[in-house]
């Protein structure tokens, strides 16, 4: 079964610079993000992976590509950020003008995905990663990775809420004997070079 799995967030967008949710449009990363995922190649470097996985969407691609593995990632599609729907681009602000306490953990996303649909895919990469050998790197987004993170826990999708993920970190799950668990979260030493 899989050693580690090595997660890395996408670098900074303009959207997720100004907050706002950005799921299945394809915002490519800022100069500062371009930056910010040299550095993570920086600090993955030495590392040997019999996998690397990303999600097809640029920022995703873009920064494993710059972090060093762009020759060797496989686009996976259930690596995919959250379908938003109708809050694609919208920030939690502004919705939360018109619905108070709104949150994509708590409420209907009309017209996107539920959370347990996103919880769905993330263990179709989970039962993926369990039938492999060694060190895997993935490249992915906030929310599905704090989705993911939870299910590698067997918590409800919704327990992501719980995990704060910054752009252009890594973060590791792993083993203590035979349960999962999460050996590193949301690790950003690698940037403080800039």
């Amino acid at each position: 079964m899989v050693e580690r799995v090595i997660v890395v967030r996408h670098g900074e967008t303009e959207w997720s610079l100004a907050g706002k949710h950005t799921g299945r449009t394809d915002i490519p990363l800022t100069d500062a993000g371009r930056a910010q995922a040299a550095l993570l190649g920086t600090g993955l470097s030495g590392e040997n992976f019999a996998a690397v996985f990303t999600s097809p969407l640029t920022r995703a691609r873009d920064t494993i590509g710059l972090a060093g593995f762009g020759d060797v990632a496989i686009d996976l599609p259930d690596l995919m950020e959250w379908d938003y729907g109708i809050y694609e681009g919208v920030a939690t602000a502004e919705t939360r003008r018109t619905v108070a306490d709104w949150s994509v953990w708590t409420h209907e996303i009309h017209g996107g995905e539920s959370v347990e649909q996103v919880g769905a895919r993330a263990d179709a990469v989970i039962r993926r990663l369990l039938g492999m050998n060694g060190r895997v790197l993935l490249s992915a987004h906030g929310h599905y990775l704090r989705i993911l993170a939870a299910r590698w826990l067997e918590l409800p999708p919704a327990a992501g809420s719980r995990f704060r993920l910054d752009t252009a970190t890594v973060s590791e799950f792993g083993w203590e004997r035979e349960t999962r668990v999460i050996r590193r979260w949301n690790i950003g030493g690698h940037l403080l070079a800039r």
